[in-house]
């Protein structure tokens, strides 16, 4: 068979090219990814943990109260949009019930099952079933097969009820959105993600004109079960909190899958066809998304971190605060921006930059500015400083996986950063060190400035670090597969954004990773 050689090392055969071509991607951009898997990606350089005073600011309550009161005429004049990122199945939400079922019928015995010696997780499930917003919709469907789910239940017939339940047509629970999934119940009313997202922009990203503008990203499966839920309640909810909702969606693009490659670094074919293999890039994909939104404010929160409603005002307070805080920080970075773009120079402008730099932003500005001449520290200014805003609520670490704040050093300029666990070296003890001293945890709650100075967009893909990314190991047809994972929307992505850390209360971060999450306070 015909192939086509590349200037690298990779063969591809006509067939490859017509995939490739099919999902916009181009071939230098699978050869880049084929390089990545065998040199892989360079660690965050993390030099120091952002802490309080040193990256990030704790704000008191009358400061906060302030921003707070400042909101509406912050956001007078300016568009805005809610942006959710919602696209993954709820499989891992229901990991254990899955395992253990499938455990079960392993056994191929009828034999009950010991629940207290199984996973906890499973154990607080079944003890605490009718604790869960879903227990209705469970009720219905197993009631339907196997009769009373609370007589299942007290007979301890766990795995007729989770195969009744995960085999169903109708739930369709394991493969369903987490975002259409019952989260919280308020006397009779089930609410999903998506609803709560909905009330949560009508009570902070609600315009002047009381237009609430949300974007949900949403996987083409499930484009139309979104749009459906969404038609409903954007016209309850309208009535209810005096805003007119304006709903979007968009799908990660096929352009920004990544090739998987096989243990020994080359193109994994499947086995089924031996057509290559792409999989989805990861939230780092969404960039492209979030690069399409014509806002001048974006509020960013991921679909699963919602709260009930009688928690939810220290969540519109912070957002609103933070929206606050990044208009105010963009204020004076325009003004600073038109003084250059005039023709101003004079050592006075040059030294109100470096105090705000230093004040607001928390540079050093040490060997950054050695040497420089006048002519050549303006311009760095202007440089630096013209690029995307956003302001990041950071909580306490409490333990929670994840990315965090710290402090990186690119050459001779530091910058503050979320750097995932993936892109550290923990095999370096300095490292190590580092990253286990960080005080704070990325919840994913971002207000940004998608604009500049003269009211034009970014174009965001020039703002981020294409070396953030990093590579996973799966499994695919019994073979060990590597993936790539593009720079994370929040790491990578968003590595040369101007960049502020704000202490926010653990209260405005509630995500669901598991089904058993539903069962902490406050989401009950």
């Amino acid at each position: 068979m015909e192939t086509i050689e590349m200037s690298i090392t990779t063969k591809f055969l006509p067939e490859d090219i017509a995939l490739m071509e099919r999902k916009g991607i181009n071939i230098e951009t699978v050869e880049k990814q084929l390089n990545y898997f065998k040199k892989g990606f360079e660690y965050a350089n993390i030099i120091r943990p952002a802490t309080i005073g040193d990256g990030i600011i704790k704000l008191s309550d009358e400061e906060i109260n302030d921003f707070v009161d400042k909101y509406e005429e912050s956001i007078k004049g300016n568009s805005l949009v809610k942006f959710v990122p919602a696209s993954g199945a709820a499989t891992r939400m229901f990991k254990a019930l899955l395992e253990f079922k499938n455990d079960l019928e392993a056994k191929d015995t009828f034999a009950e099952p010991d629940l207290e010696k199984s996973k906890g997780l499973v154990a607080d499930f079944f003890n605490n079933i009718i604790h869960f917003p879903l227990y209705t919709e469970i009720y219905s469907e197993v009631a339907q097969k196997l009769g009373s789910l609370d007589v299942l239940v007290a007979n301890k017939e766990y795995k007729s009820i989770l195969e009744a339940t995960f085999s169903s047509d109708r739930l369709h629970l394991a493969n369903r959105p987490k975002g259409l999934i019952g989260f919280h119940k308020y006397n009779g009313e089930v609410r999903t993600p998506v609803q709560e997202h909905l009330i949560e922009g009508a009570n902070y990203a609600k315009d002047e004109n009381g237009v609430v503008n949300l974007h949900f990203t949403v996987s083409p499966e499930h484009y139309d079960q979104f749009v459906e839920l969404t038609n409903v309640y954007k016209e309850v909810y309208s009535k209810r909190y005096d805003a007119k909702f304006e709903i979007s969606f968009s799908t990660q693009l096929p352009s920004t899958d990544t090739i998987a490659a096989t243990a020994q670094n080359e193109p994994f074919r499947k086995e089924e066809d031996g057509e290559l293999l792409f999989r989805p890039g990861g939230h780092g994909a969404l960039l492209e998304n979030l690069n399409n939104i014509d806002a001048d404010i974006v509020f960013v929160k991921n679909i699963d971190n919602v709260t009930s409603d009688r928690l939810k005002e220290d969540t519109y307070k912070y957002k609103k605060a933070l929206a606050s805080i990044l208009v105010d920080t963009q204020t004076k970075i325009f003004s600073f921006l038109r003084r250059y773009n005039e023709g101003e120079r004079s050592e006075e402008l040059t030294h109100e930059v470096i105090e705000f730099c230093m004040k607001r932003l928390g540079w050093s500005l040490g060997e950054e500015l050695n040497g420089l001449t006048q002519d050549e520290m303006e311009s760095y200014f202007f440089d630096k400083l013209n690029r995307p805003i956003r302001v990041c609520g950071m909580v306490k670490n409490e333990g929670e996986p994840g990315g965090g704040p710290f402090w990186l050093k690119d050459g001779n300029h530091r910058s503050l950063q979320i750097v995932e666990s993936a892109q550290i070296n923990f095999a370096n003890p300095v490292r190590r060190e580092i990253a286990n001293a960080a005080t704070h945890f990325n919840p994913v709650d971002l207000v940004c400035g998608l604009k500049d100075y003269k009211g034009d967009k970014f174009d965001l893909m020039q703002y981020r670090n294409e070396n953030a990314g990093f590579i996973t190991h799966k499994s695919r047809d019994g073979q060990e597969i590597q993936a790539i994972e593009l720079p994370g929307l929040w790491n990578g992505s968003m590595a040369y954004w101007t960049t502020l850390f704000v202490e926010v209360p653990v209260s405005t971060f509630t995500p669901v990773k598991t089904v058993n999450d539903l069962l902490r306070p406050e989401h009950r």
